[in-house]
């Protein structure tokens, strides 16, 4: 009811902003010559060239532009372009949607409709060029379907709908032609008479010089055989844009129209990651379980047998430090605050991938993924206080009131921070992806009125709740920490220790990156629901066997180190995605601080994330192992 709540009141204070809405999944039924609208949305870049097989490859560019960017020349409506209201998530990952010129009507098949003539400057001629050699497509939408074209995946020999299709095509000679006639196939579902509904749309784009056409028929304005548009550098060329529809009688079921669209790449390379890094939780499991069971056991056994004035061998030096093994950490605000932080986004993460795993956040509801993260983030703000707050007191810290401020405003402010940031490239670039300010003050004004009244109350709340005790008591001075081998050092064993985790999710994350980059539909949530489990548990297991090693090297401060430990992944996950273009160059400054600036964001969420679940790990791991000795 409390989540019920928050959603009416985001949705509620987002409408303010005529920005936000929340789509319905319900069918459209359509009678013969009932107008379907064609919606167009923002033009996207692409990661696999079609330049592939020339000697020069083209930039990758990251930011989109809307449909309607003047240097495009794409036909509008002859009253102007009507905006569509959009979800807040959709806003945020750069969806722009408006009405088109395309006229379709149901059952009317139409071939060769003119739409508008526009004339390409120079200027406008390099620069169409470039993005088409930068493999930009079209994202349009029919009916809540995106219009697709038609794809093979060549390693599983199975053909899907590709969302999208390019604005153009590269010949062998690096030579760019633009497509200026599409070929709409709209398939259809009888469901009685007269009541038909849209289960599938795709496109064929073609490019058609009509300069040396004088006929208006469309049998000469839409011959295949005709050369090729080119968009001259040294000249200005005249395009006329022209559409053709035709429709196609389907069996496909509305229920399961997007069925063809929901493709799962790699299979194989899935199954195979998952199976892998699941042995690999398993075989570190059996070695924490070695550990738990036989070593621990034996120390304990050793422990309570001999007193603490004795000498002790050096092998017992998980032992000798336990009078300082619960010393407050340096920097403990700090690290209460992140810990917080972290708790709140792994809650954020889990709840999402779960709902979605099982279809409650529907493709046809674009940006409903994210609006639905923004609002459980908002949502756990009351979790992430009640940790912080509770761990700075177990800590001995005793400035609550600064811990209540910094809780919800640290991390959020740091990440609204950089999102700022970038968002002046996008706004240099007149990218669609900039986020508009009423959209920016919408979301400090949802943030002040639910998140912030939230953590005050994870914050009193915490206040109240008793403090778990510790085993054993702190000395007052505390014990010099010996030499350290060099593999137990802090960057060592991060970078050593992050390997493991990261590797459950690699895979995952190339895929994850190609949607949130180059528009692909992601659906695979199943496999990243088990390989999120998989990390998680592998980095609770290996953060506990070197904060064990940590310990045995007779170093207590394991509090920062734990964290340090558990958000190794991060690394390599900011390392991977600097690789994820295949060998493409980023096209300019923009591209490349875009790139570099979200993968950061991206790393920095991931850190928060598995560095909070190390340290809560290893905070029940050594508790546990402490209370087992006798302390005289």
């Amino acid at each position: 009811m409390i989540a019920y709540s928050l959603v009416s009141v985001l949705v509620f204070l987002a409408g303010l902003a005529n920005a936000f809405y929340l789509p319905g999944v319900a069918p459209t039924n359509y009678k013969k010559g009932d107008n379907i609208p064609l919606l167009v949305n923002h033009l996207t870049p692409s990661l696999h060239h079609i330049s592939n097989k020339m000697k020069h490859k083209a930039d990758t560019y990251v930011y989109s532009y809307d449909y309607y960017y003047p240097k495009f020349h794409f036909c509008a409506p002859e009253k102007g372009a009507v905006k569509q209201s959009e979800s807040l998530g959709a806003i945020i990952f750069g969806d722009r949607i408006f009405s088109s010129p395309f006229q379709i009507n149901m059952l009317e098949d139409k071939a060769c409709e003119s739409v508008c003539a526009p004339t390409y400057s120079k200027t406008d001629s390099v620069f169409v060029n470039r993005n088409i050699r930068a493999s930009y497509s079209h994202n349009w939408i029919m009916d809540g379907l995106p219009v697709a074209s038609h794809v093979i995946d060549a390693r599983t020999n199975t053909d899907f709908y590709g969302s999208g299709f390019r604005i153009g095509e590269v010949d062998d000679q690096n030579v760019a032609h633009l497509y200026n006639h599409y070929e709409l196939h709209v398939e259809y579902h009888k469901r009685s008479e007269d009541n038909y509904r849209v289960v599938g749309v795709t496109v064929r784009p073609y490019s058609l010089d009509r300069s040396a056409v004088d006929s208006n028929s469309p049998e000469d304005k839409c011959n295949l055989e005709l050369k090729k548009v080119t968009l001259k550098k040294d000249t200005e060329t005249n395009v006329l844009f022209t559409y053709s529809v035709i429709f196609e009688e389907s069996a496909t079921a509305w229920a399961t129209r997007w069925d063809k669209y929901l493709h799962v790449y790699d299979p194989k390379i899935q199954w195979f990651s998952l199976i892998n890094f699941s042995l690999i939780v398993i075989i570190l499991g059996v070695i924490i379980a070695h550990i738990l069971v036989r070593t621990l056991k034996s120390d304990i056994v050793k422990y309570n047998e001999v007193n603490l004035d004795d000498d002790i061998s050096d092998e017992s030096g998980w032992k000798l430090i336990h009078g300082d093994v619960f010393r407050p950490p340096k920097q403990r605000m700090m690290l209460s605050v992140l810990v917080g932080s972290g708790v709140q986004i792994f809650l954020m993460v889990l709840v999402t991938i779960a709902f979605a795993l099982f279809g409650l956040l529907s493709p046809s509801s674009r940006g409903s993924l994210s609006t639905f993260m923004f609002v459980l983030f908002m949502f756990f703000s009351i979790i992430s206080s009640f940790v912080s707050g509770y761990l700075y007191r177990f800590l001995g810290g005793d400035n609550w009131k600064l811990n209540l401020i910094l809780t919800p405003i640290v991390v959020p402010g740091t990440l609204f921070a950089i999102f700022i940031f970038l968002n002046f490239f996008l706004i240099y670039v007149q990218s669609s992806g900039a986020i508009p300010v009423g959209t920016m003050a919408a979301i400090v004004v949802i943030w002040f009125l639910i998140s912030i009244p939230l953590s005050v109350v994870g914050s009193l709340l915490s206040s109240k709740r008793p403090l778990i005790t510790v085993p054993v008591r702190t000395n007052q001075i505390p014990r010099q920490i010996p030499a350290q081998p060099w593999y137990l050092r802090t960057i060592p064993v991060m970078l050593i220790s992050g390997i493991f985790p990261f590797g459950s999710i690699a895979v995952e994350m190339y895929f994850i990156y190609s949607s949130i980059w180059f528009n692909r539909i992601f659906y695979m949530f199943g496999f990243l629901f088990f390989c999120f489990i998989l990390m998680v548990l592998t980095t609770s297991l290996i953060s506990v066997l070197m904060v064990y090693y940590t310990l045995c090297s007779e170093n207590y401060k394991w509090q920062w180190k734990s964290v340090f430990i558990g958000g190794g992944c991060a690394v390599y996950v900011f390392l991977h995605s600097l690789f994820l273009t295949g060998g493409e160059r980023l096209g300019g400054v923009t591209s490349f601080v875009l790139y570099v600036g979200y993968s950061i964001v991206i790393s920095l969420l991931v850190f928060l994330c598995c560095g909070a679940v190390g340290f809560i790990t290893n905070l029940f791991f050594v508790r546990s192992i402490y209370a087992q000795i006798k302390i005289d």
